[in-house]
C-alpha cells in the first residue's frame, strides 16, 4: 500500500490557519471529518488529546505528528497540513512546527496499514524531502513529492551494501506504536548507514514486535539501544552493554546513540530474575520455551496470590470455608472464594491464552483463553490448558495463511471477525471432542498412580524433583519442575510441590551458610552477595545462587544439586504437603503435615551444600 492511499487531496491543507496545538489538532480533525475518515469526532479527539498527554508529538525540527489508534476511526487516512508562519506545538526543541501529519488508524487497522504509516515516519528524517513539502505550490505537488520519496527508497533498498564492523541492536516503542517506534527505527538506521555500521533495530509497533532480535545477535551485539516510552522485554539483554534512552531521543540524536553504543558508552544491563542465558543454553528463548514461559510467567500472579490465599485460609481449619463443616469461619470463606474460586481458577486461562498469543501475537489470546477455561471446567486441568494454548496459536497461525489472500477491502476485519470467530470455533470443537477427555483420563489415572505411590517411591520422586531445582537454579529444568509442581497442586496432590519449593530454597540459602562458615573460600564481594541470599532463599528464589554457580560451577552446582534433592527427598519422609506454589518461608506455618519437619528438610539440605561446597571449593584470591 502507498502513502497515498492514505493522504489524499481532500485530507491536505496547504496553509493552516492555526497558530497553537489545540488549534492546530482541531483544523486537522475537522478535515479529516469532512472527508468521512472518522465516524466519531470527538472520540477520535479525546484519543489524540490522550496521546499528547503521554509525551508531545511535536518532534522537533519543524515536524508535529499527532496520532491515535482507536474505534472512532471510519476508515485509516493521514491529513496533512502545512503553516508558512509557525505553530506553537510544545515541541521538544521548543521551535515552531511548520509540517503536520495527523494518524488516523481504525482498532482493525491491519500491518500493512501500519506499515505504510511506519514508511512516513521514515521519510520525514529526510531534509530534502521535508523542503520539497515546504516549497509545494499545490496538492499534486505534496503527492508526488511522496509517490517519488518511495520510488527512491525502493531503489535504496534494492541497492543498498553491507555494512562492516561489529552489529548494534536497537529496539523501539512508543506508547501507540504508530508513530515515533518507526521513525526512531528509521532514524537509526539511517544514521548507521551514514556511518558505515551494522545495525539490526526491533520495532514494538501497533502491529506486534517486528524484526525480533535473537539470542544469537544479542550474544555477538556491541551494545543495545532501546529507545522506547513503553514497557519492552529487558531481561533478554542481560549481561550486554544497554543504552536506555527515551524513544525522541532515537529520532533526534541518532548518531549520539549509535557512537555510544559502538564505543560500549552504557551499563552493563542486570536482569530481574528471568532466566539467562548461560543457564538456557542457545535454544532457552525460541520455540517451545519461549511459548510456554508466556504462558507461565504471566500465570504466576494468579498463582502465587490465589495459591497463598487458599493455603491461608486452612489456618482457620481444613474445611473452614465449608458453611456446612462445624469448624466454618467467614474469613476462610472469603479467603478461599477469592483466591479459589477466582484468581486459581482463573489460572488455566491465562496460561492459555498467554502461550497462544506468544504463538499468534493478540489474534491468538481469545482462543487460547477459551480453550484453557474448557480444559479447566472440563477436568482435563494444567496439561490440558497447555494442549490449548498451543492448540489455539497455531491454529490462529494457520487461519492468517489461510485468510491472506481474501481482498484487501477485508483486511480490517480480519483481527475483530475473522481470527476471533473461527479461532475459538475450531479450538473450542477440537477441545471439547478431542481433547479433554482423554486428558482428564490422564490427569485422573496420574492422580491415583501418586496417591498409591510408596514411601521409596515418593522418596526418589522427592529426589528427582529436589534435585532439577538446582540443576539449572531458574533455567528450563527448574522450571520444568515448577511446571509439574503447580499442576499436580491443580490436580488436588500437594506433596510433590512441597519437595520442590524446598529444593528450590537449598542453592541460595547454601551458599549464604557457605559464604559466613567457609570465609576463605570466598572473595569480600561473595560473602556481602551470600549474605542477600539468606532473603532469597527464605523467599523461594533460587536464582540468587547464580553468581556463584557461573564462577565455579565443576563445585557449586554438583553440592547444591545433592543438597537439593536431599531437601526433597525428606519433605516426602516426612509427609509434607503445600498447596501455596510460591512464598518460601512465608507459607511454611500452613504446610500439610508439621512445619518444623519441614524447615528441618531445608535447613538439612542447605548444610549439606553449605559443606559440600566449602570443602570442594580452593582458599580465594582477593
Amino acid at each position: 500500500m502507498k502513502i497515498t492511499d492514505l493522504l489524499t487531496r481532500d485530507t491536505i491543507i496547504l496553509d493552516l490557519r492555526a497558530g497553537t496545538k489545540p488549534a492546530v489538532i482541531d483544523e486537522l480533525i475537522e478535515i479529516l471529518h469532512n472527508s468521512g475518515k472518522l465516524k466519531d469526532k470527538e472520540g477520535y479527539k479525546k484519543a489524540i488529546l490522550a496521546r499528547e498527554e503521554q509525551s508531545t508529538t511535536g518532534i522537533g525540527e519543524g515536524i508535529a505528528i499527532p496520532h491515535a489508534k482507536t474505534n472512532a476511526v471510519a476508515e485509516p487516512a493521514i491529513a496533512f497540513g502545512r503553516s508558512r508562519q509557525g505553530a506553537d506545538y510544545e515541541s521538544l526543541d521548543g521551535q515552531p512546527a511548520h509540517l503536520f501529519f495527523m494518524i488516523a488508524a481504525s482498532e482493525g487497522a491491519n500491518n500493512e496499514h501500519l506499515q505504510t504509516l511506519s514508511r512516513l515516519s521514515g521519510f520525514l528524517m529526510d531534509p530534502a524531502f521535508k523542503k520539497k513539502l515546504e516549497d509545494a505550490e499545490t496538492e499534486e505537488e505534496i503527492l508526488n513529492a511522496i509517490n517519488e520519496k518511495e520510488k527512491e527508497m525502493e531503489e535504496e533498498e534494492a541497492s543498498e551494501p553491507a555494512a562492516s564492523g561489529k552489529m548494534i541492536l536497537a529496539v523501539t516503542a512508543c506508547p501507540t506504536g504508530i508513530a515515533h517506534t518507526y521513525m526512531a527505527a528509521d532514524a537509526l538506521k539511517a544514521k548507521a548507514k551514514e556511518m558505515n555500521v551494522p545495525i539490526k533495530v526491533e520495532t514494538n509497533g501497533s502491529g506486534g514486535i517486528k524484526n525480533a532480535l535473537t539470542e544469537e545477535e544479542i550474544a555477538e551485539a556491541a551494545a543495545i539501544i532501546v529507545a522506547a516510552d513503553k514497557q519492552v522485554e529487558m531481561d533478554r539483554f542481560a549481561g550486554k552493554h544497554v543504552i536506555q534512552v527515551p524513544v525522541a531521543q532515537g529520532i533526534r540524536k541518532p548518531q549520539e546513540l549509535i557512537q555510544k553504543a559502538l564505543d560500549q558508552d552504557a551499563p552493563i544491563f542486570k536482569a530481574s530474575g528471568e532466566p539467562k542465558k548461560s543457564a538456557e543454553g542457545k535454544s532457552g528463548r525460541s520455540g517451545f520455551y519461549k511459548h510456554l514461559m508466556s504462558g507461565v510467567s504471566n500465570m504466576l500472579p494468579f498463582v502465587v496470590g490465589g495459591g497463598i490465599l487458599i493455603a491461608l485460609s486452612f489456618v482457620f481449619g481444613i474445611n473452614a470455608a465449608d458453611p456446612k463443616d462445624p469448624s466454618y469461619h467467614p474469613i476462610a470463606e472469603a479467603l478461599s472464594t477469592i483466591g479459589g474460586g477466582n484468581a486459581f481458577y482463573l489460572m488455566i486461562p491465562v496460561l492459555a491464552g498467554f502461550i497462544a498469543m506468544s504463538i499468534a501475537d493478540r489474534p491468538g489470546f481469545a482462543p487460547g483463553m477459551v480453550g484453557g477455561l474448557m480444559a479447566a471446567t472440563g477436568g482435563a486441568g494444567f496439561l490440558g490448558g497447555l494442549i490449548a494454548g498451543f492448540l489455539a496459536g497455531y491454529l490462529v497461525v494457520g487461519l492468517k495463511k489461510a485468510f491472506s489472500g481474501l481482498p484487501g477491502s477485508l483486511e480490517g476485519i480480519k483481527p475483530v471477525l475473522l481470527y476471533p470467530l473461527f479461532g475459538i470455533l475450531l479450538t473450542g470443537l477440537i477441545m471439547m471432542f478431542v481433547v479433554v477427555e482423554p486428558v482428564k483420563a490422564i490427569n485422573d489415572g496420574l492422580t491415583v498412580w501418586l496417591k498409591g505411590m510408596g514411601t521409596g517411591n515418593l522418596v526418589l520422586l522427592g529426589l528427582i524433583l529436589g534435585g532439577m531445582m538446582a540443576v539449572d537454579m531458574g533455567g528450563p529444568i527448574n522450571k520444568a519442575a515448577f511446571t509439574f509442581g503447580i499442576a499436580m497442586i491443580d490436580a488436588g496432590n500437594f506433596a510433590p510441590h512441597a519437595a520442590i519449593m524446598a529444593g528450590g530454597m537449598v542453592p541460595p540459602l547454601g551458599l549464604a551458610l557457605s559464604t559466613t562458615f567457609f570465609k576463605k573460600k570466598f572473595t569480600k564481594a561473595e560473602r556481602e552477595a551470600g549474605k542477600t541470599n539468606y532473603v532469597m532463599g527464605a523467599t523461594f528464589i533460587t536464582e540468587g545462587a547464580i553468581p556463584f554457580a557461573a564462577s565455579d560451577p565443576a563445585r557449586v552446582i554438583p553440592a547444591a544439586v545433592i543438597g537439593s534433592a536431599a531437601a526433597g527427598a525428606l519433605t516426602m519422609i516426612f509427609g509434607i504437603g503445600l498447596r501455596a506454589p510460591h512464598g518460601g518461608a512465608f507459607v511454611i506455618p500452613i504446610v500439610d503435615g508439621n512445619p518444623l519437619l519441614y524447615i528441618a528438610a531445608i535447613l538439612t539440605g542447605s548444610v549439606i551444600t553449605a559443606v559440600m561446597v566449602g570443602i570442594l571449593k580452593k582458599d580465594a584470591k582477593e
